[in-house]
C-alpha cells in the first residue's frame, strides 16, 4: 500500500514532536556546570578526561538531535508552501519511495547522489 502525503506530513509532525522530546531529556539530564563528582580512584585528571568525554557525546547528539529537527521542520514549512515532495536544487519531484524511508528528504536521489558525489571530491585523498 503506497503512502499519502496527509501520511507523510503526519509522520513529519510526530517526529518533530519526538526529537523535541529527546532534546529537552538530553539537556535536562546534564550535569550542572562545574559539578564534579567525588572520589574517583584514578585522580582529577582520568575525572576530567570521562567527563569532557562524556559531555562531547551529549554534545555531538544534541547536535545531530537539532540538525534533524531542522531537516523535519524544512520539510513541514514546504507542505505549508505547498512545495512539500520537490527538490531544493532541481524542481522536480522527488520519489514518492525516498519520501516514505526518509520523509524529511529535500532532494531527489540524482541531486543527492550528485552532492555525495562532490562532498567526496572536497577532501584530499591520505
Amino acid at each position: 500500500m503506497a503512502v499519502t502525503y496527509d501520511e507523510l506530513h503526519q509522520r513529519l509532525k510526530d517526529e518533530r514532536d519526538r526529537l523535541v522530546r529527546q532534546l529537552d531529556q538530553n539537556r535536562a539530564s546534564a550535569p550542572a556546570v562545574g559539578e564534579m563528582k567525588e572520589g574517583s580512584p584514578y585522580g582529577k585528571k582520568e575525572e576530567g578526561a570521562a567527563e569532557a568525554f562524556e559531555l562531547e557525546k551529549r554534545l555531538a547528539l544534541e547536535k545531530r538531535l537539532m540538525e534533524t529537527l531542522a531537516e523535519v521542520e524544512h520539510a513541514l514549512g514546504k507542505f505549508e508552501k505547498g512545495t512539500y515532495g520537490t527538490c531544493d536544487t532541481c524542481g522536480r519531484a522527488i520519489e514518492m519511495e525516498r519520501l516514505e524511508v526518509l520523509p524529511q528528504a529535500n532532494l531527489c536521489l540524482s541531486c543527492k547522489a550528485q552532492q555525495s558525489r562532490n562532498a567526496k571530491g572536497r577532501f584530499p585523498a591520505r
